[in-house]
C-alpha cells in the first residue's frame, strides 16, 4: 500500500484506531517480557551467588573444625 502523504499513513486508510492500537499493545507486552525476564534473571543470578557464599562459608567452618 502506498501512502500519499504522512498524513494518509498516520491515518492507515480509516483503520488507524486498531493499527496502531495494536501496535502499542504489542510493544507494551514485550517490553513488559523483557523487564520482567531481565528482573528474575537478576534475582536468579543474586540467589545463586548467595547460595554458594553460603557453601564455601560452610566447607571453611567443616575444615577449621576438623
Amino acid at each position: 500500500m502506498q501512502f500519499d502523504s504522512i498524513s494518509d499513513f498516520l491515518n492507515m486508510g480509516g483503520y488507524a484506531f486498531f493499527v496502531w492500537l495494536s501496535y502499542g499493545v504489542t510493544f507494551f507486552c514485550l517490553s513488559v517480557l523483557i523487564i520482567t525476564s531481565a528482573r528474575k534473571k537478576r534475582k536468579v543470578l543474586i540467589e545463586i551467588a548467595k547460595k554458594m557464599n553460603r557453601e564455601e562459608r560452610l566447607k571453611e567452618t567443616r575444615s577449621t573444625k576438623s
